[in-house]
């Protein structure tokens, strides 16, 4: 229920803002066209408001949605040596990194997972599992959180609300104009947008929404090599290595989808290999230790 009540709360924001902008920009007709023909400026402005405000509002709730479906526990006082070590590394790791300290928290799961969220760079939370924790050495916790302060060093959750919103633009406008054709040309309707229009549109919406998935997956895994990368630096490339060999022999624990994308690791798409949010394994170990190899050569 917790999180059917985050998302609709989401859903609500999405709609209440993107009407506000779109009534300050004077697009309101863009689906009430009587002619044939779509209006199609005004139909790519009403794609661009929805599809970037569902980016950016999700990325603005990104901090509060994830502690309250992780159930995180921000550390403001440490209780013990170790809720102090975690808060001590994410700060001199953030120190090296040049962006201001994150929020530290801990949530309660078996499974071994740790995320980054927040809109900002000054301003994320860094997030690891009771699970990682337990079956982690503190080497490899190290590693995993500078894993996840590299996110938020590299701009990560920036980056992808803003490929997000490029994409949700195009799947809404392109859903809308096969929408139109089948409601004009297969249909024959000829005043205003019959439901085949509304039907038409949401199918296609759900269709281009799939396809387009591949291309947001794909700069996901991306984005991992270069958090892998900024890891290395914060917490020494042997400790990465280690730390992505222990996930290996684990099962990673399942984030909701706004943070998946930032976790450690996360488990194979059921999809398949083109909409992972991750890089298998192995080939993150395999970079990592390319790399290696080339610097003990240089050395």
């Amino acid at each position: 229920m917790k999180r059917i009540g985050l998302f609709l709360l989401t859903n609500i924001a999405v709609i209440a803002i993107a009407s506000i902008v779109l009534s300050l920009l004077g697009v309101g007709s863009t689906l009430q066209a009587n002619g044939v023909d779509l209006a199609l400026g005004n139909l790519l402005i009403f794609a661009a408001v929805f599809g970037f405000a569902g980016s950016f509002v999700s990325l603005a709730l990104s901090k509060f949605m994830a502690k309250k479906m992780t159930g995180a526990q921000v550390i403001e006082n440490p209780r013990n040596a170790d809720e102090q070590w975690l808060v001590d590394t994410v700060r001199r790791q953030a120190e090296k990194a040049g962006i201001g300290m994150p929020e530290v928290a801990i949530y309660n799961a078996p499974d071994p997972n740790a995320f980054a969220t927040g809109m900002s760079k000054n301003k994320a939370l860094v997030a690891v599992s009771t699970g990682l924790l337990r079956n982690m050495t503190r080497n490899e916790v190290e590693a995993v959180l500078g894993h996840e302060v590299a996110h938020i060093a590299n701009g990560d959750m920036i980056t992808m609300a803003l490929v997000q919103g490029v994409v949700n633009t195009f799947v809404i406008f392109f859903a809308r104009i096969a929408g139109h054709f089948v409601d004009r040309v297969i249909l024959k309707n000829e005043s205003g947008h019959g439901i085949g229009y509304f039907v038409a549109s949401f199918i296609f919406e759900i269709i281009f929404g799939i396809l387009a998935s591949i291309i947001t997956m794909w700069f996901s895994r991306r984005r991992e090599f270069h958090a892998d990368n900024g890891g290395a630096y914060l917490a020494g490339k042997e400790n990465m290595i280690a730390a992505l060999r222990r996930l290996q022999m684990m099962q990673p624990g399942e984030l909701p989808d706004q943070m998946a994308a930032f976790g450690i690791s996360n488990r194979p798409s059921k999809l398949g290999a083109l909409f992972m949010s991750h890089p298998p394994l192995e080939d993150r170990i395999a970079a990592l230790e390319a790399t290696l190899q080339e610097e003990l050569k240089i050395a």
